[in-house]
């Protein structure tokens, strides 16, 4: 890695937040959330004086998170992926502790704006947003900090069909990103379906695609192993499945290994990439021990999403929660929440859907769900409820909850000491 690009300084983006987000300092009751019959009511009474709905970051495990994640890194660097957040001030409060460098952006708007107070910021996904390339290619300052994806040869003829080399007022600077889906015997593709870059022959080709022609710079390399850090190998439930993933995901790690292995030595035989960026926050650990990776891409661990809970690997605090209220009771074994239909992207299956978390038991009625304008819910925890009392949820995801909501409500050791407006709070919608 390029001694330039160590590390990412930020001013933080929401003024006036800083403070509430201080990661590097313990939290006052550490642990505090492993105590549901104290934690969830403590939150409620906490945000009591707010109007539902609202979402709320838990100041005790955010800080658990960021740190554990660190923990099973084992040293090396992770980049903060910001679709899995989209709260500046988060990004900003991580970005402070040693061990997180850099940012990787979703959308190149996204990164031309978190660029004008970071110096490191990749974009994960190829871009096609004219407006903003022809922006990135005018802005001296902006090319020195923002990478763009390509994964093939086309990319490149679209940029260059909306700002010529010459008329660039820097080089661009490019990573390549390389397939790290498994093709397991029986069972064929297995991971996300993104980069048509598989083998040394592909990245090689491409690589040498971007140093024959003038306005770009190779600076790095990307592959996330999805069906790893995607995929909890322990689905509810499903005991006989978890077994079927723990084999599948070990045999994806050794192959991944040896194949990005090569396909990194081959690429640096043609250029001296800064970076090699692999995983997620579900495959820190092996990703990290992987030899040709430089930097890890990781978010949805620190907000942790109900998603994440079916991994064995590690078990996420959950730092990021919504409140509805209850605006019915259809019967007195029942009662309605305003709202609740905040359902998560993937496939359409019941683990997408917002998770209740108090009061318990309270489920869902199978025959409406998780709806746009109200959520029946019914057990015992719904008895006990009435109009006006707030019902708490965990979304599936992370930073897909910053979506629906224009700020989040900071509480630390049971007081509500603040508020951090999301992407939403700060008049952004990116994608």
């Amino acid at each position: 890695m390029s001694p330039r690009r160590t590390a990412a300084s930020r001013a933080s983006g929401a003024p006036g937040t800083s403070g509430l987000l201080d990661l590097t300092r313990p939290p006052a009751v550490p642990g505090v959330w492993r105590d549901e019959l104290r934690y969830w009511p403590a939150l409620a009474e906490a945000t009591r004086s707010l109007e539902t709905p609202y979402a709320v970051l838990g100041f005790e495990a955010l800080a658990h998170n960021a740190h554990d994640m660190l923990r099973r890194a084992a040293g090396t660097p992770i980049r903060v992926a910001s679709k899995s957040i989209r709260i500046r001030a988060v990004i900003d409060a991580v970005l402070a502790l040693p061990g997180f460098h850099g940012i990787l952006a979703y959308t190149l708007p996204e990164a031309l704006w978190l660029a004008e107070t970071c110096d490191d910021v990749v974009v994960g996904y190829p871009s096609v947003d004219r407006t903003a390339l022809a922006a990135l290619a005018a802005d001296e300052r902006a090319a020195s900090r923002v990478t763009v994806m390509i994964d093939s040869a086309a990319h490149l003829d679209l940029i260059d069909s909306v700002v010529p080399a010459s008329r660039r007022a820097a080089p661009l600077r490019v990573a390549l990103e390389l397939d790290a889906a498994f093709v397991a015997p029986g069972l064929g593709h297995l991971g996300a379906f993104r980069s048509p870059v598989y083998d040394a022959a592909d990245a090689t080709a491409l690589a040498r695609e971007v140093l024959g022609r003038p306005g770009y710079v190779l600076v790095g390399m990307m592959a996330y192993e999805s069906q790893i850090a995607g995929v909890g190998n322990r689905p509810r439930g499903n005991p006989i499945r978890g077994r079927i993933l723990d084999v599948i995901q070990r045999r994806s790690v050794a192959e991944l290994r040896e194949r990005r292995g090569a396909v990194v030595d081959a690429v640096r035989r043609l250029a001296p990439l800064e970076f090699v960026n692999g995983g997620g926050t579900g495959s820190l650990e092996t990703t990290g021990a992987d030899p040709s990776v430089t930097e890890i891409g990781a978010g949805s661990g620190l907000l942790g999403g109900h998603l994440f809970d079916t991994y064995s690997r590690f078990r996420p605090a959950p730092a990021a929660a919504f409140a509805m209220s209850v605006v019915r009771k259809p019967t007195p074994e029942m009662a309605t929440v305003l709202g609740g239909g905040w359902v998560a992207s993937g496939p359409p299956a019941l683990d997408r859907l917002p998770e209740v978390v108090w009061p318990r038991p309270t489920r869902m009625v199978p025959r409406e769900m998780a709806g746009e304008v109200q959520t029946p819910l019914t057990g015992r925890g719904a008895e006990r409820l009435r109009i006006g009392d707030r019902v708490w949820f965990r979304h599936t995801k992370s930073g897909e909850l910053s979506e629906h909501v224009d700020r989040f409500a900071v509480v630390e050791d049971g007081r509500l000491v603040g508020e951090v407006p999301s992407y939403r709070g700060e008049g952004k919608a990116f994608l």
